[in-house]
């Protein structure tokens, strides 16, 4: 939670009056590069989900995260829904491991019933665009995908496109942007 990456991103949403709840997982605490099994991960996105909830009652929630911590968030509101969040956001959602193209990984997006958004690069080794927009159409309404031209799944563009990685990320942070005030502006009252 404290790489640079996820510090530019929390201060970037900031600016934009978007407020952020930042943690991590318990291999992440001790330094380890081993993930922690997947049941420990969802307790921990509930936990993180939980704590969004009380310091920040009343706003919109929405849960998500980057590459892997996306993806174990989407299989916490999968086997039972986040309670009070609204939607889940994904930046460079895992698909498949590099060079192993497929969709096992996203199975359980079917059962995911809340708004998604998926802000990911046309360059990105873990989501072949194919399998990827196939997936977005079977997800139909509940999926919305933003995608970020040349990026790789760290969204870093090739210097030959004449785009900064920073203009990457707010075009990526301007996405969200947008996409959470149309969720924000259909939140029951």
């Amino acid at each position: 939670m404290e790489h640079p990456s996820m510090q530019a991103v929390t201060t970037a949403l900031g600016t934009r009056g978007i407020a952020t709840l930042r943690y991590q997982f318990p291999y992440m605490e001790r330094r380890s590069r081993r993930p922690d099994p997947p049941p420990l991960c969802h307790a921990t996105v509930r936990a993180a989900v939980a704590e969004a909830a009380r310091v920040a009652p009343g706003l919109t929630l929405v849960a998500g995260g980057r590459s892997f911590g996306g993806r174990m968030t989407s299989q916490a509101q999968a086997q039972s829904p986040l309670p009070e969040v609204r939607g889940l956001v994904f930046l460079a959602f895992p698909l498949h491991p590099a060079g192993r193209p497929g969709t096992e990984r996203a199975a359980h997006l079917d059962q995911v019933r809340i708004p998604m958004l998926f802000i990911q690069g046309t360059r990105d080794e873990l989501a072949e665009l194919d399998l990827l927009t196939a997936l977005i159409e079977r997800l139909a309404s509940y999926a919305t995908l933003h995608l970020l031209d040349d990026a790789d799944h760290s969204f870093h563009v090739p210097a030959r496109t004449g785009r900064k990685d920073a203009e990457v990320r707010d075009e990526a942070l301007d996405a969200m942007s947008q996409w959470l005030e149309r969720l924000s502006r259909s939140a029951p009252n």
